[in-house]
């Protein structure tokens, strides 16, 4: 798999510490690190500080959801890098590694067709209330009104927030089912949009105009509870949200009283607002969406193909084994940031 002739393998034995991982095993990692001279440790962190013995003596951290905040940062005396599994960094305190000259990477389009293959799956499923007949006929209820009611695909519209690759990898694909795409994207230039067939639009008007709101906004502090009372206030009645972006963009107390209470039909998330995966212990009990019959929760799962999930595996552990052995890495999140506070 790996070319072991890529590095040339340094001899003092840099650490690199795996934060933590739900792979199994770190084999694939080691195969990369270990032909570049490192070595590699291996946790499984469920709190911020439990990174921190291990901080002053590392070269590198691949971080899976573990956090890698300021206090973290801070700790570390030799440190040349913090590799991210996937594409956000909202778990990297970018700032204060910069701060302290480390590179920060990630890894980029590797996941593209997964996410969009999942937030298109979990609207269809939705719209054609998938669950609510499969629970009826396993109640022995055979009745085509068990999911009424269910409206055609066809000439209906869809929102989709943020128009990035992924975006727009739903907004093609949702075009084969003949629903017009509006997007919000607010760094996306006009004509870029126009090139795709969709139509840029305010955030006021997707809420307005949108049958079907399928998120994958990334997490910044501008996108935290992008989508909260306000907005489901606004939204047509029975519309249908699908976020496949990061959960906190979409406010789950919110959320719970526009399904009870508001406009809301259903909602398909790939994330709760909590990320259980990150909390060292959850239960569906912390968060009152998991009662409600008209919500759909998958596990953080749309960017999961057993090819995707090796493809982060191998390009975090490459961007690091790169960095360690003076190589330039494919992906970086601050190097003009670092190479301007070296002027």
């Amino acid at each position: 798999m790996i070319d072991q002739g890529a590095f040339t393998p340094r001899t003092d034995k840099p650490k690199v510490v795996i934060t933590d991982y739900d792979f199994g095993n770190v084999s694939v990692e080691k195969e990369i690190l270990e032909a570049a001279g490192a070595e590699v440790i291996a946790l499984q962190a469920k709190r911020e500080e439990d990174l921190f013995d291990v901080a002053p003596h590392c070269a590198a951290m691949i971080n899976q959801y573990a956090r890698v905040g300021r206090e973290t940062i801070l700790r570390m005396k030799s440190c040349e890098v913090i590799a991210r599994y996937g594409v956000g960094v909202d778990i990297v305190d970018v700032d204060a590694a910069t701060e302290r000259g480390i590179l920060v990477t990630n890894v980029q389009n590797y996941c593209t067709e997964e996410v969009a293959d999942h937030a298109i799956s979990l609207w269809l499923t939705l719209a054609r209330k998938l669950p609510a007949y499969d629970r009826a006929t396993h109640a022995g209820i055979w009745r085509w009104q068990s999911g009424q009611p269910v409206y055609r695909l066809r000439g209906r519209t869809m929102g989709v927030v943020s128009l990035g690759k992924i975006g727009q990898a739903i907004a093609s694909r949702a075009r084969a089912f003949g629903v017009e795409v509006i997007a919000y994207d607010p760094f996306l230039p006009a004509e870029a949009a126009a090139s795709l067939n969709v139509e840029l639009v305010s955030k006021a008007d997707l809420l307005a105009r949108s049958d079907y709101i399928l998120m994958q906004a990334p997490m910044t502090s501008q996108t935290r509870h992008f989508l909260s009372d306000a907005e489901f206030a606004a939204i047509k009645p029975g519309a249908i949200l699908v976020n496949t972006g990061r959960g906190p963009t979409v406010d789950n107390k919110a959320l719970f009283r526009a399904l009870t209470e508001g406009n809301l039909g259903a909602a398909g998330l790939d994330d709760p607002e909590e990320e259980p995966a990150k909390r060292a212990n959850w239960s569906p009990d912390d968060n009152p969406i998991f009662t409600l019959p008209n919500v759909l929760v998958t596990p953080h799962v749309a960017y999961y193909s057993e090819e995707s999930i090796l493809a982060a595996r191998v390009t975090a552990a490459t961007q690091v084994a790169k960095v360690l052995t003076g190589q330039e890495p494919d992906y970086t999140v601050n190097a003009a940031a670092l190479a301007l506070s070296t002027q």
